[in-house]
């Protein structure tokens, strides 16, 4: 019996569908996070425990001890340093693969000086082989998953959807009828506040139903971009309009412990460099301007100058690439962030913390203020030596760029949490240490 035209349409669509499911079902595989944490644990944790093992058995006692002691640890680490970087893997462009050194390096180095203080025996071997094969075995996995595992989004071209296709993280095709596609889809994107008919809705909320998710235009712009595009302080953009109160306390404590710590290594190197102010040009070797700080109080910012004397009458509050006003040390300064050093005293101050909103001068913040709405919304935290705006996009000098800027600040504030710090404070790191991506 011959299948009618459109049942065989369907049946091989279907069979299409099901064949690009199995295909990449094993890649899939990878991008699980029960597959990853058990072959962490298999491959970090028991065979090097187990490959030891023999040699230690032989000799009862402590090395036995340590040994198990190790293994327990190790896997602790291992839980720690996968948590850890999921939290910081969650934001914007963030590439996997930069981040699992350093995190695995973190959460075992807890582990290590926690059994150091408590006394508690363990075997080097096992924690130095464990935490090697860990950043192997999870570099493997990320990278893999990254390279086979696009995702592609249906975009329904109706509403406000302008220059979403434009970001290229994920692949997009257009939807243009309420039918679901000949092919694999991992969500819907549309404009949930546009006129939308009611086939269209129904076809949204059977999709929903069917396990397929449907994102706001908005939601996912957010996701793609780490920028937040408000046009009113509403809960539907912000969540809530005040960030955690508890971690803006805590924070404080910890720029304060942060300060006490590094203040010996900011101290010499703001001394070097202020002698090579004075000797590369006339001047002082500080400078100081009035900028606007939290909760919209003014504060005057310390910095080491990095522009010839009277620069700012001459050039007003806007910096341009290879600024004439700019000295010879001064172009140093500012490529590694040295300039900024001295700013560990409004820390110290309570005016400024190490990550947050750039303060900006008040003429520019006046400006802005006049030009952009809710401006005034971004002095609700602290603002910081460096910050999300910072590390994506550097100073700017027009309105419609503070306005992009702006979206990153509001980004920050939506998703004020300590992993977003840990990731800022990691590319600023990596800035300070290369001088790439500084402005």
């Amino acid at each position: 019996m011959i299948s009618p035209p459109r049942v065989a349409s369907e049946r091989a669509q279907v069979a299409a569908r099901g064949k690009d499911i199995e295909d990449r079902e094993p890649m899939r595989l990878v991008t699980r996070i029960r597959f990853q944490l058990i072959g962490g644990l298999v491959f970090a944790v028991l065979v090097p425990g187990l490959a030891r093992w023999p040699t230690t058995s032989l000799v009862p006692g402590s090395g036995m001890i340590s040994l198990q002691s190790a293994m327990l640890g190790s896997m602790l680490a291992l839980f720690l340093g996968y948590w850890a970087l999921r939290q910081m893997i969650a934001y914007p462009g963030v590439q996997a693969t930069q981040y699992i050194a350093p995190a695995f390096a973190i959460s075992y180095s807890i582990i290590i000086v926690m059994f150091f203080f408590l006394r508690i025996e363990y075997s080097r071997y096992q924690f130095g082989a464990s935490f090697i094969v860990a950043v192997v075995w999870f570099y493997a996995c990320f990278f893999l998953a990254r390279r086979a595992l696009l995702q592609s989004f249906a975009l329904v071209e109706t509403g406000d959807t302008k220059g979403l296709k434009d970001l290229d993280a994920v692949d997009w095709f257009s939807l243009r009828k309420p039918v679901a596609p000949d092919r694999r889809m991992d969500g819907i994107v549309v404009d949930l506040r546009a006129d939308l008919s009611d086939d269209w809705n129904r076809f949204l909320a059977d999709s929903a139903l069917k396990g397929v998710p449907v994102y706001h235009v908005k939601q996912m712009a957010e996701a793609l971009t780490g920028k937040v595009e408000i046009e009113h302080l509403s809960e539907n953009s912000l969540g809530s309009v005040l960030p955690s109160l508890l971690y803006l306390r805590l924070k404080r404590l910890v720029d304060l412990g942060l300060a006490v710590i590094v203040a010996p290594f900011f101290l010499v190197i703001v001394c070097l460099a202020a002698i090579a102010v004075k000797l590369d040009s006339k001047g002082p070797a500080f400078f100081l301007q009035p900028r606007m700080g939290f909760r919209g109080e003014p504060f005057k910012m310390i910095k080491l100058r990095t522009m010839k004397v009277g620069a700012q009458q001459s050039g007003g509050n806007f910096t341009e690439d290879n600024d004439p006003r700019i000295t010879r040390i001064g172009r140093f300064l500012r490529k590694y962030r040295i300039d900024e050093f001295p700013q560990i005293v409004n820390i110290f101050a309570g005016q400024m913390s190490w990550i947050g909103p750039r303060p900006e001068a008040l003429e520019l913040s006046d400006w802005y203020q006049r030009d952009i709405p809710f401006y005034r919304y971004r002095h609700i935290v602290r603002p910081g030596l460096s910050g999300w705006a910072q590390v994506h996009q550097g100073n700017v000098a027009q309105v419609e760029q503070a306005t992009h800027k702006l979206h990153y600040d509001f980004y920050y504030i939506k998703h004020f949490s300590p992993w977003l710090d840990a990731l800022i404070t990691a590319k600023t790191i990596w800035t300070v240490l290369t001088g790439f991506g500084s402005k």
